[in-house]
């Protein structure tokens, strides 16, 4: 079984314990962007990453194909 590694919110360090796209916990988020914003901030986030927008952490043979079935051949991954 593979045990996935707790993220943590980038400003107070606390574990975030639902899989988010962003890495900052509700108290953090709220208190930077207000409670509308980061609501909405949370919610296109992970929009974009069950579309396939985000490639966070992705940089591997199965991005860079993905990058060139998409057309994006200009972006060359090292």
């Amino acid at each position: 079984m593979l045990k996935l590694k707790m993220k943590k919110c980038v400003y107070c360090k606390q574990e975030i314990k639902d899989d988010r796209a962003v890495d900052v916990c509700d108290k953090c988020g709220v208190g930077v962007w207000g409670e509308r914003m980061f609501k909405a901030i949370i919610e296109n986030m992970g929009n974009a990453r069950e579309k396939g927008d985000l490639f966070q952490g992705l940089v591997n043979e199965d991005l860079q194909k993905s990058l060139q079935e998409k057309n994006f051949n200009s972006i060359k991954i090292k």
